[in-house]
């Protein structure tokens, strides 16, 4: 079995099929999701991904439309949410939530440039790993767009 080179950082939203959108084969590219496939949540699994599997080529792909994008997905909007209705009925999360950043964003573009440099300046990350941006465009569709 061919172990795939390629990480894609992406956002979970079923939307985004990423290696449809990057133009990748299925089965070429390991897949990392999390909530704005944001880069430091994704880290861990890049860590494990270079280290046991020399993965060298990460492309952080983030979109349009994304839930993690604009007011209603700021710290401050996601813990004020979770202290009035706890996901668990008469437990007190005030003091939990304020220790959780929820990496919302305002720009989609900005978000892909500064998860990008994250990963190239991160000390665990392979100095020799490319590292390239992308944005999807939800209502266009197609390929995404390289930004960096």
């Amino acid at each position: 079995m061919r172990t795939p080179q390629i990480l894609v950082l992406s956002c979970m939203d079923a939307r985004i099929v990423p290696a449809q959108v990057l133009g990748i084969k299925d089965g070429d590219a390991l897949v990392v999701r999390n909530a704005g496939g944001r880069a430091i949540d994704g880290l861990r699994s890049i860590v494990v991904a270079q280290q046991r599997l020399t993965t060298i080529d990460i492309r952080v792909l983030h979109h349009t439309r994304c839930g993690m994008l604009g007011p209603l997905a700021t710290d401050d909007k996601m813990r004020g949410d979770l202290i009035k209705n706890p996901p668990k009925p008469n437990v007190s999360v005030d003091s939990i939530v304020q220790s959780v950043s929820f990496l919302g964003f305002d720009d989609v573009k900005q978000s892909v440039l500064d998860d990008v440099e994250f990963l190239k300046q991160h000390p665990l990350v392979f100095a020799n790993s490319e590292i390239s941006g992308w944005v999807y465009d939800i209502d266009a569709g197609g390929l995404a767009k390289r930004v960096v």
